[in-house]
């Protein structure tokens, strides 16, 4: 069933959190939109706790509004205490921009920056830089209530972490956003802001100095915090944050994050993070219930988002990687993906000349500990549990050459169904 409005779509999507009108659903159906959504340049990536923001842009977009995505080059220098326990570490102006440009560049693959209701990117650098000391005071400053500015929450549980506190600096990040949301509407007359639940407070007081000096009426929208059913943290994994640049969490593993999420949160991650149709995501919402052993929904999920970040030709190694590990064939693999497929599995070394001076599987298996004894590789062979290369073994008498070799370098060995060991050999 079709949606009539976007506001529709994003409801059933679960994307809304709050509204700071409750006519903006027809507003938004009746006209054309300009709205913006900020990020941060802490990192010269993003990753994937910025993915619902990023989605909900795209959705305006592909509903006939004009996104303005909002570099943090001049915010960025100061720090958002939103959500923040501890002050943030600054950042050199140089860094800054090197993460802005690296942001651009990951927000082009989501966002189109050419034809109609094209997006636009700016750096509030460009006017936040600019600015004079006395005159941001006197303007701006002035219509800030400190007292309204103290009952804030991401200001009031700052305040009441007597050993942390908050610097006059990090204080001030309200006025800075507030006056983007200004210089937007004035500029390109952006009327709607769009963030996390975090930012309803900067995003209010946005609406409201634009109200006073601008006279225009504006609106904003909050997303909610992306949870997951289990309590942990959403985008997180024991080695870090899943980011969005390849360099920084691959495309394998990115994929695997997504392919290894929970039941209870594959639908809503399936409404949150793709452009499948209602009718694709409630019927694989179904078979995550009636046939959960099939992993349908994870698959769509982690093929849908892979595609989207990393492209259709990464995705596809990502596949067969991925099926790698459940027998496929790795010799279409390349040495990149194998290492960083087995990066987690046991490993041991062997010289590059080994094969030639002793040729022989057991032997080698015997002398990367792999194996306690030959007679243990034989009871493997004999049961059907040896494996090199995810290729059964029949011969106890294997001789291995430099065919065998994965990328010239490399050995997959498989005892039983799981237990994988890596043999690399050096030069």
């Amino acid at each position: 069933m079709a949606f009539r409005t976007l506001f529709e779509e994003l409801q059933w999507r679960g994307m809304i959190h709050q509204t700071t009108h409750p006519e903006l659903e027809e507003k938004l159906h009746q006209e054309s939109f300009t709205l913006y959504c900020g990020f941060d340049p802490t990192s010269d990536s993003l990753h994937i706790g910025s993915l619902l923001p990023i989605m909900g842009l795209v959705h305006f977009q592909r509903w006939g509004h004009k996104p303005i995505v909002l570099i943090g080059g001049g915010t960025g220098l100061i720090g958002d205490p939103s959500g923040k326990k501890d002050e943030r570490q600054l950042q050199s102006k140089e860094d800054v921009e090197r993460n802005a440009q690296g942001i651009k560049k990951q927000l082009s693959h989501f966002i189109s920056f050419e034809g109609k209701h094209s997006a636009i990117m700016v750096n509030n650098a460009d006017w936040l830089c600019e600015l004079r000391l006395l005159d941001f005071l006197r303007d701006i400053g002035k219509h800030f209530s400190v007292n309204v500015m103290l009952t804030k929450d991401a200001i009031r549980q700052r305040l009441e972490d007597r050993e942390h506190g908050i610097s006059y600096t990090e204080f001030t990040y309200c006025l800075l956003q507030s006056y983007d949301y200004l210089h937007l509407c004035k500029n390109f007359d952006c009327r709607l802001q769009i963030g996390g639940s975090d930012q309803w407070g900067n995003i209010v007081a946005g609406m409201e100095l634009t109200r006073r000096l601008l006279g225009k009426e504006t609106y904003g929208l909050t997303l909610p915090l992306v949870t997951k059913s289990d309590g942990t943290k959403f985008g997180k994994t024991e080695s870090g944050n899943v980011w969005l640049d390849a360099n920084k969490t691959t495309p394998y593993r990115f994929y695997q994050f997504w392919i290894n999420q929970a039941d209870a949160d594959t639908p809503k991650y399936l409404r949150y993070f793709t452009l499948l149709s209602r009718e694709e995501i409630e019927y694989l919402e179904g078979q995550v219930q009636t046939e959960p052993h099939k992993r349908a929904g994870q698959k769509a999920l982690a093929r849908e988002i892979t595609k989207m970040v990393h492209g259709e030709t990464a995705l596809q190694s990502a596949i067969r990687a991925s099926e790698a590990m459940f027998g496929g064939d790795l010799h279409e693999l390349e040495l990149s993906v194998l290492e960083d497929v087995f990066s987690d599995v046991p490993h041991a070394n062997a010289p590059i000349n080994y094969i030639s001076e002793n040729p022989f599987l057991l032997d080698l298996l015997l002398t990367t500990n792999i194996l306690e004894s030959k007679g243990e590789g034989k009871r493997l062979i004999k049961n059907g549990g040896l494996y090199v290369n995810n290729e059964r073994i029949t011969d106890d008498a294997l001789r291995l050459s430099e065919n065998h070799l994965l990328g010239g370098s490399l050995l997959v060995v498989r005892l039983g169904k799981k237990d994988y060991r890596l043999i690399q050999f050096l030069k």
